[in-house]
């Protein structure tokens, strides 16, 4: 049997073809790797004194037994040394490191009253690039939305790759 196709029936059936093709899902994605974090880079304690910026780890105070049951729902507070402005807090394993960031006195007057300039916020991401989060003084998580706030207080604009 000869099946005879008019010019009219393969554009059609051609079109047909391709309006499929167009309809079908991608290929899934790969999963991506998991990121590799690393821990926040600590100032050695030689380089402490003439250092512009410090991170150094805050030991924590001997715990005293509570009165009370802790919850699951509350994290044990930041500690803010005097003087410092931000504190990173890395939670990795269970345990809790908390890293102090401080600056020379020019630089800590500036961030106190600009948080969104360059080194302040710098810092900031250092901390955040080691899967920390970062604490101002009074006890405050600085997240990305209050970045992005800050970002546009100096008008500041990131060019993407994507």
């Amino acid at each position: 049997m000869l099946v005879v196709m008019s010019l009219r029936n393969v554009v059609v059936l051609a079109a047909l073809a391709a309006l499929v093709a167009a309809c079908a899902s991608p290929p899934p994605a790969p999963s991506p790797a998991p990121i590799e974090t690393r821990p926040v880079p600590l100032t050695p304690p030689a380089e402490q004194s003439t250092a512009p910026v410090v991170r150094r780890e805050i030991v924590p105070p001997a715990e005293t037994p509570p009165s009370a049951p802790p919850s699951a729902l509350t994290s044990p507070a930041v500690i803010v040394p005097p003087d410092a402005i931000y504190v990173c807090v890395v939670d990795a394993s269970g345990t809790r490191r908390q890293t102090v960031i401080e600056f020379v006195p020019k630089v800590l007057d500036l961030c106190r009253r600009h948080p969104e300039m360059g080194p302040c916020q710098y810092e900031r991401n250092v901390c955040r690039a080691a899967g920390g989060r970062v604490y101002a003084a009074n006890g405050d998580e600085i997240t990305l939305r209050t970045e992005a706030e800050y970002d546009r207080k100096v008008m500041r604009v990131r060019f993407r790759a994507n």
